[in-house]
């Protein structure tokens, strides 16, 4: 965005500065609230205590929660026995960025998918290669990121993603084998897309492999991001809600994507 820009845009709304950070697997976390309200207005209950987050679905069957404190800290999220799935467990470390981890909880909220799901098209559409071996794993072209089937021996495996940065592991995300694998497929799509996410000054890694963007943003415009997206899990929720109705289609979230035209590489 040109420097020239002005800075305010009306009475008493101040531009603020973001940055626009890919690839966003070394993105850092992020603000919570952007898995948080969207699980809420979809009409998952808020139970959460003090010390954690706890949101639980409308018929009981999935519970996310992220817990700050106890080691290692981060995101549960933990599906309960159907006569037609197995129950399954999934962990992903605070440093996930939200925008990915949402790739999954979002998912959560709506119906399962009619096709089969294949965890692994999502990532080769992007370039990633893939070795198969003993754990068949995908890594992205920037070599910082993977994804894995971890399989010991026949009846214990489980999927694995990381990240890494010339400091060391970033992150971590563990699903069981019991899973459900469109949900996998829908953490490898929102892990592997390549555009940017948006965070604040101050909020930005410390890293050399990462690029950086510097925009101008205004707080109305992120309001209207947040309520974009609030507004389109409060239309899904009313059309799974809505029996004998053809579901409405939900407005498209807008995205930092419309800056990535514009970009002027600053770091």
């Amino acid at each position: 965005m040109s420097k020239s820009q002005p800075r305010s845009w009306g009475p008493g709304e101040q531009a603020e500065q973001h940055y626009l950070v890919e690839p966003r697997h070394l993105a850092g976390a992020g603000d919570l609230r952007h898995v948080t309200e969207y699980l809420r207005a979809a009409g998952w209950k808020d139970r959460s205590k003090a010390d954690r987050l706890v949101f639980a679905a409308p018929d009981r069957s999935v519970v996310v929660g992220f817990d700050p404190h106890t080691p290692p800290g981060g995101w549960t999220i933990s599906g309960r026995e159907t006569a037609t799935q197995p129950a399954w467990h999934a962990t992903l470390t605070p440093r996930v960025p939200v925008e990915i981890v949402a790739g999954l909880t979002d998912a959560l909220t709506q119906p399962r998918p009619a096709h089969a799901p294949d965890v692994w098209a999502p990532l080769q559409q992007q370039s990633w290669s893939r070795h198969q071996g003993q754990h068949v794993t995908a890594v992205s072209p920037d070599k910082n990121t993977w994804v894995q089937f971890h399989q010991n021996s026949p009846g214990d495996a489980h999927w694995w993603a990381g990240a890494r940065t010339e400091h060391g592991r970033l992150w971590d995300a563990v699903f069981t084998s019991t899973t459900p694998m469109h949900l996998v497929q829908t953490f490898s799509i929102a892990l592997s897309d390549p555009q940017p996410v948006m965070r604040p000054r101050g909020h930005v890694p410390q890293t050399n492999r990462i690029r950086t963007t510097s925009v101008s943003v205004r707080p109305s415009e992120l309001r209207a991001w947040e309520q974009a997206r609030i507004h389109a899990a409060r239309a899904a929720a009313w059309a799974r809600n809505s029996l004998g109705k053809r579901p409405r289609t939900a407005p498209a979230t807008p995205s930092v994507g419309q800056y990535a035209g514009q970009k002027g590489r600053v770091r």
